[in-house]
C-alpha cells in the first residue's frame, strides 16, 4: 500500500508485528500512529515466512500513507539447479563472516554499502557458488564437525540469507525522513541500513532485549531451517547451532547500537542490559509506555461491588507467555475457591500446536468448568468482569496490558520479567515506591507462589481495595497515553 504522492515523516520497521498481530509491540506502533496524526508514517513489516501471517488485524489509520510486507525465510528458487559464477570479492564476504561471528568494534563497510550487497557479492554469490561451499564446508570442519553437516549447513544460510533481502528492501525505500524501529534484530539491522543508505537518523525503541528473546524462543522457532529437537535441547555451551544464531543476533544488535541516533528503552533494567550489551549510554533514555486512562477509566462504574472471582489473561496464546503456568496454578486455585474462572483473552492462531497442548492440560487437570479460552475481544468489555489481571510470561518488556488493567481498576498479579516488578510495586521514583502494591509478583514457572497470590487478594477484599487504589494513582500519575505521545513528539521534532 502506497498512497499518491505521500511524504513520509517516519518510516517504522517491525519485525513480526503490526499490522498482523495483535496486542505487545503492535500495539504501540498503532498508538504511535494513531496519537500523532499530524505527521505521515510509514512501515516496513518484515515477516519468516507468508503462510504465518493471515490478515491485516488492525483498522489502519489514515496518516499511514506507506505499508508494504517482506518474508526473510521462503524458500529461494531463484538458483535451483544452477551453477552460480564465483566472485572476485568473495574475501570480502569471509571478513564480513567472522564479523558476523567474533564482533569488534568497527563496523565492515560492506554492511554500509549496500551497492556491495547487491551488485558485487549477491546472495546466489554467497549462498550458490562454488566458493561458497567450500568455505561453508571449512567452517564446518573448523567449528563443529561433531554436529550433523546438513545442520550446519541450513543455519548458515537461514541466518545470512535476510542479509541480503534487507539490502534490496532498502534500495526500493521510498524518501523519508526519520526511519524508526522498535526492536533491534532484523528490524534494526534494516533500519541501520537504511539510516546508513540515506543519511538520515535511525531512533531505536527496544521494547524486550531482543538477543534474550530469541534465546527463549530458539527451541519453538520454526524459521531454522533444520532438523533441531534434540540438537537444540541440549545446554547451549555444547550447543554451536544455537551459539550461531544467538551470536548473530548479538552482532546485528550492536550494530543498531552503534547506528542508532538515540536508544530507548521502556524501563531502567532494560536501559541497564542495552548499555551492559554494547550501548552508549549517552544514547539512551527511559521513556515508559502510556494508556488511554481517562477512555479506560470508564470501566470503572461498571464493576460490581464485589471483586468478580476472574482472574484473566490478556495475551497471545503462545509459549513465551507461559499459558500452561497459569493452567496448574488455576488447578490449585480451584481446590480452594470452587468458583473461580480464569479467562485468556487474546488471539489463538500463532502456535496451533501450543494452543492445543494447552487446551489438553485443561481437560487433563478437569477444569473444563473454570478455564476458558475467550480469543480476541474488546478489553472494555472483559476488565470490568475481571477481578485480577495475570501475566505469567517468561519474557516481556514493558506490558500495556497491566497498566490498561490498572487504568480501569484491576490489580494484577504477574511473573518478575521486565517491567512487571516497577509497575506492580513501583520503580520510577522514591515518590512511585511509596504508593505501594497493586499486586502481587512472583518468580516464572511457579504455579504454587502464582495460586497463593490469586488467593490471597480474591479472599481479602480489603488487601484487594488498597491494591485497586495504588494501581489507579500509579497508572494516573506515570502512564498517561499523553505524556508518552508529547515525548516523541518531541523527539521527532529534534531529530529531524
Amino acid at each position: 500500500m502506497r498512497k499518491e504522492n505521500c511524504n513520509i515523516d517516519i518510516l517504522l520497521i517491525g519485525e513480526g508485528t503490526y499490522p498482523y498481530v495483535k496486542g505487545g509491540v503492535s500495539s504501540w506502533i498503532h498508538q504511535l500512529i494513531r496519537g500523532l496524526p499530524e505527521l505521515n508514517f510509514g512501515l516496513v513489516f518484515l515477516g519468516s515466512l507468508p503462510e504465518e501471517y493471515g490478515d491485516i488485524r488492525y483498522e489502519l489509520p489514515e496518516n499511514l500513507v506507506y505499508l508494504e510486507s517482506f518474508f526473510l525465510f521462503g524458500d529461494d528458487k531463484s538458483v535451483i539447479g544452477k551453477t552460480v559464477k564465483d566472485s572476485d570479492s568473495f574475501e570480502a564476504i569471509e571478513s564480513l563472516y567472522k564479523w558476523f561471528r567474533n564482533g569488534g568494534k568497527d563496523i565492515p563497510d560492506q554492511i554500509r554499502d549496500i551497492s556491495f550487497l547487491t551488485k558485487e557479492i549477491t546472495h546466489e554469490h554467497f549462498l550458490h557458488s562454488e566458493q561458497s561451499w567450500e568455505f561453508i564446508r571449512k567452517k564446518y570442519q573448523e567449528n563443529c564437525p561433531d554436529v550433523p553437516f546438513i545442520d550446519y549447513f541450513w543455519t548458515v544460510r537461514s541466518i545470512h540469507m535476510p542479509i541480503w533481502i534487507l539490502a534490496k528492501i532498502v534500495e526500493k525505500l521510498p524518501p523519508f525522513k526519520i526511519v524508526h524501529s522498535p526492536s533491534t534484530g532484523y528490524a534494526g539491522f534494516l533500519a541501520s541500513l537504511a539510516s546508513y543508505n540515506t543519511g538520515k537518523p535511525f531512533l531505536l525503541t527496544e521494547h524486550g532485549i531482543y538477543t534474550r528473546e530469541r534465546k527463549i524462543d530458539m527451541l519453538s522457532a520454526d524459521w531454522v531451517k533444520f532438523q533441531k529437537p534434540a540438537l537444540l535441547k541440549q545446554p547451549e555451551e555444547f550447543n554451536y547451532i544455537k551459539k550461531m544464531w544467538v551470536e548473530f543476533f548479538m552482532q546485528i544488535g550492536m550494530l543498531s547500537y552503534h547506528r542508532a541516533e538515540k536508544i530507548y528503552s521502556l524501563f531502567s533494567g532494560a536501559r541497564e542490559i542495552q548499555i551492559r550489551f554494547g550501548a552508549d549510554k549517552h544514547k539512551t533514555e527511559v521513556i515508559p509506555n502510556g494508556v488511554d486512562v481517562d477512555g479506560l477509566s470508564q470501566c470503572l462504574p461498571q464493576r460490581s461491588k464485589k471483586v468478580p472471582h476472574v482472574i484473566t489473561l490478556l495475551g497471545r496464546v503462545v509459549s513465551i507467555k507461559d499459558i500452561k503456568t497459569f493452567i496448574r496454578a488455576m488447578r490449585i486455585v480451584v481446590n480452594e475457591m470452587e468458583d473461580v474462572e480464569a479467562w485468556v483473552v487474546g488471539p489463538t492462531d500463532e502456535d496451533a500446536l501450543y494452543v492445543e497442548e494447552c487446551q489438553n492440560m485443561v481437560e487433563t487437570l478437569k477444569l473444563e468448568k473454570n478455564f476458558f479460552f475467550k480469543g480476541f475481544q474488546n478489553i472494555k468489555d472483559i476488565l470490568p468482569l475481571t477481578g485480577l489481571l495475570t501475566l505469567t510470561s517468561v519474557s516481556e518488556g514493558m506490558p500495556l496490558t497491566i497498566l490498561e488493567g490498572f487504568a480501569a481498576g484491576v490489580p494484577c498479579v504477574a511473573t518478575d520479567v521486565g517491567s512487571c516488578r516497577d509497575l506492580i510495586y513501583g520503580g520510577l521514583n522514591e515518590e512511585d515506591i511509596a504508593l505501594g502494591h497493586a499486586g502481587i509478583v512472583t518468580q516464572i514457572a511457579d504455579p504454587t507462589a502464582l495460586a497463593a497470590a490469586y488467593i490471597t487478594l480474591l479472599k481479602d477484599e480489603e488487601t484487594w481495595a488498597k491494591s485497586q487504589k495504588v494501581a489507579l494513582a500509579r497508572v494516573n500519575r506515570y502512564y498517561r497515553e499523553d505524556a508518552f505521545l508529547e515525548r516523541y513528539r518531541a523527539i521527532y521534532k529534534e531529530v529531524s
